[in-house]
């Protein structure tokens, strides 16, 4: 009888729902990358949103190896490298006025923003 009673008591418990508003950002430059990082968490705490990060993510790094001449000389080459700094933030029960204002900001050119809920 006391483990029915239990069972039902659990049964009607509720679970708090939380949902993540997930961001990555990413750009070639890091300075412009903290710059529109600081910008989107200055927008999230004005309108009192919890946030957890920026969290670093490892930066990507393409290289490319190129011949210098055209014809001859094989063992002349040159190598150059793109670097793709990357960064993630949480927002946790993003109200609908932070998505909103989130929307509607501007920030520079280049860069890459990716958002998800969960």
């Amino acid at each position: 009888m006391a483990a029915e009673e239990t069972k039902k008591k659990r049964g009607t418990k509720k679970e708090e729902v939380s949902q993540k508003l997930r961001i990555r950002v990413r750009a070639y430059e890091h300075k412009i990358l903290d710059a529109s990082v600081r910008q989107i968490m200055d927008t999230a705490l004005r309108f009192d949103a919890k946030v957890q990060g920026p969290i670093p993510l490892p930066t990507e790094i393409k290289k490319y190896t190129v011949n210098r001449s055209s014809f001859v000389y094989k063992d002349a080459r040159e190598q150059f490298e793109m670097r793709v700094s990357k960064r993630l933030i949480d927002i946790i029960n993003p109200s609908p006025k932070v998505i909103e204002a989130l929307t509607n900001l501007t920030l520079p050119s280049g860069v890459n923003i990716d958002v998800k809920m969960s």
